[in-house]
């Protein structure tokens, strides 16, 4: 296995691992949160029920927006400064257009956004 196969598959497997990091760390938080729930019910204790909700993380299209548009830049930058070369000979730079897909669909968001504002209804 060569450097450049062996740096592309790091690269590669990168987002994997943030991902499973994440989901871990969720999973985590959500044991420690139900051992303390069945901890508190265990005494006797009534329970109320916003404790027994999960949480809820609020919908925001601005965020969701300006995350998409940030991460179709990042790949549209990351596939320009890449160094290698597709089997025709056509460097992966050429594949830079592939960040488009998520930043317009980001500057749908944030046009979504934009017009659903309730400030600028009267």
């Amino acid at each position: 296995m060569n450097a450049q196969t062996l740096s592309f598959t790091a690269m590669m497997l990168a987002p994997v691992l943030i991902a499973l990091i994440f989901f871990r760390y969720r999973r985590l938080q959500v044991e420690a949160r139900y051992r303390a729930l069945v901890q508190i019910a265990d005494k006797g204790v009534e329970l109320p029920e916003a404790l027994l909700a999960d949480p809820q993380a609020n919908f925001s299209e601005r965020r969701r927006g300006l995350v998409l548009i940030a991460g179709g830049i990042g790949i549209m930058a990351m596939v320009a400064t890449l160094p290698f070369q597709l089997d025709g000979g056509r460097s992966v730079a050429s594949l830079w257009g592939i960040g488009l897909l998520p930043l317009m669909t980001g500057l749908g968001y944030l046009a979504s956004w934009w017009f659903s504002r309730s400030d600028l209804r009267r």
